[in-house]
């Protein structure tokens, strides 16, 4: 098979653990802002987009080249060898996105000449005179600019990987599944050990912990852009990717993983969301307000998505929850705790200075993820 120039896109902060998660599957990474590049074939795209659990996308790398201009830009997008990825019916949308460090940063213009050049360099290799017609299956294409240097990809993801495909139900500003994932690495959690979210809302922490602590591929359950291109993908590359996948999972051992969640309807969308997932006997789910949880169980970890009081009509009762987990987690001194939360003055209100601080983006929202190293009990 042939070999490609890839990258795996994450969300601002995520680069390095998107980074470790390739590197434990075998792959050289170069990291980058947003992204981290490594080199492998279809086979490689099957693995990464199964396995990637922090990533958002896997891409192909078509072509990269400056730019300061509308001329450069359409003349070395057509000399790029656009048949080699797409067949004469491909369906090519092509997607933009220009830094205003760039001279050519008008994005909708950006999109159109380059469209126009791939379709250029299309129509003379496969000899059309008349327009191509975009009937067959989807190559989602971008080019994206930044400080004059254009990269042009083609998305073998399609849907973005944190869409796994469990999460049938959901509540309020939902944390995306990809992140959740994040965090349950960031807390170095390992499946002996107890695990607990106090503040649950659909589940999506616990069930990521649960998919981490079974070894099961996030992307199993689901289905992929690439699947569908004949010229590139071998005849049941995916399916033979998922059944290796399967193979390595550990769906025996035995978890101890608990959701928690003042909202019983909320812990009612979690319980439906585990059941999606698979994993109805590996998370607990119980209607629960995090000042009334109590254990006598040792060397866990806390992940805690809390609500952020972001309105100031929220603010004094988010503050208090906070004021609550303070007086609860300080007295158990072999648990480690993770709570995000983009409230700067958490700290303040928990009463206690975190080991260390990781600044996070949920979304566009800037969240510090602090963090209260346990000192584990032997």
């Amino acid at each position: 098979m042939q070999t490609y120039q890839l990258m795996a896109t994450a969300a601002s902060g995520i680069e390095a653990l998107v980074n470790r998660e390739l590197k434990d599957l075998g792959y050289q990474t170069k990291t980058e802002n947003g992204r981290v590049r490594f080199t492998g074939t279809m086979a490689d795209v099957a693995k990464t987009n199964l396995w990637l659990r922090t990533a958002d996308r896997i891409k192909i790398i078509v072509g990269e080249f400056d730019a300061r201009d509308f001329d450069t830009l359409y003349e070395q997008t057509k000399a790029l060898p656009w048949e080699e990825y797409l067949p004469l019916d491909a369906e090519f949308p092509v997607a933009g996105r220009s830094s205003h460090h760039s001279q050519l940063h008008h994005v909708p213009t950006v999109q159109s000449i380059t469209k126009k050049a791939i379709v250029e360099r299309l129509s003379s290799v496969y000899h059309r005179r008349t327009r191509l017609s975009e009937t067959g299956d989807k190559y989602p294409l971008e080019v994206a600019i930044d400080k004059d240097h254009v990269l042009l990809t083609l998305d073998t993801t399609g849907d973005s990987l944190f869409k796994r495909g469990y999460r049938v139900a959901k509540g309020a500003a939902p944390m995306k599944e990809n992140m959740a994932a994040a965090l349950v690495m960031l807390a170095h959690w390992f499946p002996d050990n107890p695990f607990v979210d106090p503040t649950c809302g659909s589940g999506t922490i616990p069930i990521e912990a649960a998919l981490i602590g079974h070894n099961i591929a996030p992307g199993i359950n689901r289905g992929f852009v690439f699947d569908a291109w004949s010229n590139l993908t071998p005849a049941n590359l995916l399916d033979d990717a998922k059944d290796e996948a399967d193979s390595l999972a550990d769906y025996d051992i035995e978890l101890d993983i608990t959701g928690y969640d003042i909202d019983q309807k909320m812990v009612e969308i979690a319980q439906q969301n585990a059941r999606a997932a698979g994993l109805s006997q590996s998370v607990t789910f119980k209607q629960l307000a995090a000042k009334d949880w109590h254990t006598d169980k040792i060397n866990g970890v806390i992940v805690a998505n809390p609500p952020y009081g972001e309105r100031l009509s929220d603010q004094a009762s988010v503050r208090e929850l906070y004021r609550d987990m303070g007086k609860i987690y300080q007295q158990m001194p072999t648990w480690s705790k993770y709570i995000l939360t983009a409230d700067l003055e958490f700290e303040t209100y928990y009463g206690a200075p975190a080991t260390k601080k990781r600044k996070l983006y949920n979304g566009v929202l800037r969240t510090d993820l602090f963090q209260y190293w346990g000192k584990k009990q032997r």
